[in-house]
C-alpha cells in the first residue's frame, strides 16, 4: 500500500534541476494543467507552479497549488506502479480556477499517460 503523503523528497527543488526538466522535458496539456515530463534514475520529484501571471493574488495561487498537490498526493499510486522514475511539473493554464473535481480528474488522467509512457 502507498503512503498518501507529499514529503521533501518528493518536491523537485533546484534551479538547475528545474531548467533541465523545461528544457529537454517532454509536454503534454490536460486541461487545466500543463504537464511536463522527463524520465529519472533516482526518485520521483515533482513541481506544483499557478502563474502569477494569471491569479494576481497569492491567496488563489496558493489555493490552486493546495488542489494540484492534493490531487498527486492522493494518486500517485498510479504513477508508483509503473515502477518509473520522473521529474515532473504541473503548471495550471486556465484563466479560472476551477473545481477540485476537474483538477483531480486531469491528474489522473495526467499520471496514466506518464506511467504508459516507454523510452524510444
Amino acid at each position: 500500500m502507498v503512503k498518501h503523503t507529499f514529503s521533501k523528497a518528493e518536491k523537485l527543488c533546484g534551479q538547475t534541476h528545474i531548467d533541465h526538466l523545461y528544457r529537454h522535458g517532454k509536454r503534454f496539456v490536460v486541461w487545466p494543467m500543463r504537464v511536463t515530463f522527463l524520465p529519472t534514475t533516482d526518485t520521483t520529484q515533482v513541481l506544483i507552479w499557478a502563474p502569477k501571471s494569471l491569479f494576481k493574488h497569492a491567496v488563489d495561487r496558493n489555493h490552486l497549488r493546495r488542489l494540484m498537490r492534493e490531487a498527486y498526493r492522493l494518486n500517485k499510486d498510479i504513477l508508483l506502479s509503473s515502477n518509473q522514475h520522473f521529474n515532473l511539473a504541473f503548471n495550471y493554464i486556465d484563466k479560472q480556477q476551477v473545481a477540485y473535481a476537474v483538477i483531480d480528474k486531469a491528474m489522473k488522467k495526467a499520471l496514466k499517460r506518464i506511467a504508459e509512457y516507454k523510452e524510444a
